[in-house]
């Protein structure tokens, strides 16, 4: 039998071996830091240790190296070891106990780790991306019960840290150790960001759908990852230990000790463990992909019209460069603040998902002829679609074909912007033509790091009081969902301007704003980087669905019965016989939800045209589809509609609640309000109505519509009232 190396002998220095065995690997890990009762997670290339002494198969390699890790950890100790598998990423199901391992630089050994995590008494992580499996005392604590989440709070990286651990690198660089993406996560790199993955986990024989994200780098070249700094540094310090074993290195580091190192290096230059070189993420991601242009042109204050004709046939996804081109023409329109939040953005428990694009994409028979494109119209193609080219039989082509449930000639729109897959669209009736046994799809998407952008506008007002205006500029080629509202929007808030400016009316008692969002998780995003304003606004509207030929619908706020509420419903039903209004939820869903929602509660009511008792998800006809045009568009509804929401303004205007500064009755005559109770009974009465309501919790508009009048008709009263300093407002 051979003699094992020296420990501490460097491999190829004079008189070293390059066989190993059990003894010189557990001398090797206590001269690295290594000891009784620790956790210690294992990175193993066995290979690159050379021959274990005395002959090798895999098995007696294998139980060298966990036996050396026994002999030196104790009972008390626990050995960990990667078995990841990227099963969502790969889009495929995750079986706790049956998934094999693969992936990563340490492929070439996943023996060791499949042998691992079958030995008994092994328990493996649920996560479907970054699984381990661990054995010893604390195995259970580091792996169970784990959140949805690969490098974040409460990931088996995070416990690992706050345990103390000890990392491990057995013929592998430290900078392949996993556990430094921890420490990217928590301190935050300008090239990573959150994803969602989503997908289905079994364990115990029980599926669950499930969503867990992973820390992504971009995909831009500079954003490749490279630790050799990192891991330069950790020599240096002496954070990271280097002893020699057989043919190879033993590397070891204390989890606390390098995540304080990573972390005060990479305050100093964020791009440390990225290739590089430093610059924007988003302007080498629009390289990488190649960004769409489009030229977008509106006139000085150009008409509802004007803006729907320019806008309309943009692709408008979410995160993307057609919703970004209509939203800086907007910004012309009005004095706008355009914001920006990241790809991977935390939105309270929502994340910003990254920008798409779609370059091309088409369904043609095998022998070449097209049969429908993505040129032909945007809706062709799911919107976030992966991308995916073959040939595929007529029933998996089925599978990912979606159709409009209730128009035969409309391309519908479908998106899956965090349940990704591949998808096409089209008319029912292309459907029903395909009858070939193979087809070939093609589409070419890409999937980077972006921002997602709210407009902005604000009115001030002579409070801090807020009411906020609402609508999504999202969804491409499409008019009234929800185009209309934003041109809604921008015409009132351009009226409001005029009155703030003095062009028109009074200048308005609240601060008025308006955002222009993606569909829900633009609101999440704005309202989660606002949340010292939500405690001053008093309520909000959002606008949808304007210029169809259907009856205004007013759907009311989470209680229904707040001063807003009431103000606007009383406007809406005076304006016509067919109008009509609804609790919260039972006309239409859409952003009005996150400002209703737990631990917001602002009441944020939802104007559109809608039929009353219009089945779910039957707005109008053309609702959600590619027969969404012009066409279907009135600017007569759409000016109607702009002028409800000016006057339920007004409405609001009045829901100030007057507070009173007398007690008993006002002595009137000695402040000059007079009115002779027989010349002007009915003002008379009015007058002292109005002054027994004013007590403190009343609005103007509760104590009109107690005294049967008008709000202007109270106002008058007690501006008046003010005037003398008997009541503030």
């Amino acid at each position: 039998m051979s003699a094992t190396v020296q420990v501490g002998s460097a491999p190829g220095a004079p008189g070293a071996r390059t066989e190993w065995d059990r003894a010189s690997l557990a001398a090797a890990l206590t001269e690295g830091g290594i000891g009784e009762g620790d956790v210690v997670f294992v990175h193993a290339w066995l290979e690159r240790l050379g021959p274990l002494a005395g002959g090798s198969t895999e098995a007696r390699a294998y139980e060298a190296v966990l036996g050396a890790l026994g002999d030196v950890t104790g009972e008390s100790g626990t050995v960990v070891v990667p078995t990841y598998t990227f099963s969502f990423c790969r889009r495929e199901p995750f079986d706790v106990e049956r998934t094999p391992t693969r992936g990563g630089p340490w492929s070439p050994t996943a023996g060791f780790l499949e042998w691992f995590r079958a030995l008994p008494g092994a328990v493996r992580s649920r996560d479907p991306i970054h699984s381990v499996a661990a054995l010893g005392a604390r195995a259970e604590e580091l792996v169970r019960d784990i959140p949805g989440t690969c490098f974040g709070a409460g990931s088996v990286f995070d416990r690992l840290h706050r345990m103390g651990g000890k990392i491990v690198m057995l013929g592998l660089p430290l900078e392949e150790a996993t556990f430094r993406h921890h420490t990217e996560e928590m301190v935050g790199v300008p090239f990573r960001y959150r994803k969602l993955f989503t997908g289905i986990i079994r364990e115990g024989g029980v599926e669950r759908k499930s969503g867990w994200v992973y820390f992504v780098r971009a995909l831009a070249d500079a954003a490749h990852p490279d630790g050799s700094r990192l891991e330069g540094m950790a020599r240096r310090a002496g954070v990271c230990r280097a002893v020699a074993v057989g043919a190879g290195e033993l590397l070891a580091v204390d989890a606390r000790a390098y995540h304080a190192l990573t972390a005060r290096a990479i305050a100093v230059d964020p791009w440390l463990t990225a290739r590089g070189p430093e610059g924007s993420v988003v302007g080498m991601e629009e390289a990488r992909v190649g960004a769409r242009r489009f030229d977008v042109s509106l006139p000085e204050r150009a008409s509802m019209g004007e803006m729907i004709d320019a806008l309309w046939t943009l692709p408008r996804d979410i995160v993307s460069d057609g919703y970004d081109a209509a939203l800086r023409a907007l910004a012309g329109q009005l004095p706008m603040t355009i914001h920006e939040y990241p790809a991977g953005t935390e939105a309270w428990s929502w994340i910003v998902p990254e920008k798409w694009t779609c370059h091309e994409a088409w369904l043609e028979t095998v022998d070449g002829r097209r049969l429908f494109s993505y040129a032909d119209h945007p809706l062709h193609v799911v919107s976030y679609s992966l991308p995916f080219e073959g040939e595929v039989t007529r029933d998996e082509l089925l599978a990912h074909l979606h159709v409009h449930p209730m128009l035969d000639d409309a391309v519908p729109f479908i998106f899956k912007y965090y349940e990704r897959d591949w998808g096409l669209c089209c008319s029912r009736r292309q459907r029903d033509a395909l009858v070939d046994e193979r087809y070939r799809v093609v589409i070419r998407t890409s999937s980077s790091y972006g921002t997602l952008k709210v407009g902005e506008v604000v009115v001030p007002g002579a409070r801090d009081e807020t009411f906020v205006l609402c609508a999504h500029l999202c969804h491409p080629h499409m008019v009234n969902d929800d185009l209309s509202g934003v041109v809604v929007g921008v015409e009132v808030m351009r009226a409001l301007l005029a009155r703030h400016e003095g062009g028109g009316g009074r200048a308005p008692r609240y601060t008025y704003r308006l955002i222009i969002v993606p569909e829900t998780i633009g609101s999440l995003a704005w309202l989660s980087h606002n949340e010292a304003l939500i405690p001053r606004m008093t309520g909000g509207l959002f606008l949808e669905m304007l210029g169809v030929d259907q009856p205004l619908a007013l759907q009311l706020s989470f209680t229904g019965e707040t001063p807003v509420d009431r103000a606007c419903a009383r406007v809406l039903l005076e304006r016509g016989p067919s109008n009509w209004t609804g609790p919260f939820r039972s006309i239409v869903g859409n952003d009005e939800r996150q400002f209703n929602a737990p631990g917001v509660r602002v009441p944020m009511l939802s104007l559109s045209r809608v039929v009353r008792d219009a089945p779910p998800n039957e707005y109008y006809p053309e609702y959600h589809s590619s027969r969404d045009t012009p066409e279907t568009t009135s600017m007569a509804r759409l000016e109607d509609a702009r002028d409800a929401v000016l006057a339920m303004i007004d409405a609001i205007e009045g829901t100030v609640v007057p507070v009173p500064r007398f007690k008993g009755e006002v002595f009137c005559s000695r402040y000059g309000i007079n009115i002779d109770p027989y010349a002007n009974p009915e003002g008379y009465k009015a007058m002292f109505d109005i002054m027994y309501l004013i007590d403190g919790t009343r609005s103007v508009e509760d104590i009109a519509r107690e005294c049967g009048i008008a709000p202007s008709s109270v106002m008058g009263t007690l501006a008046e009232l003010a005037r003398h300093g008997l009541v503030t407002l």
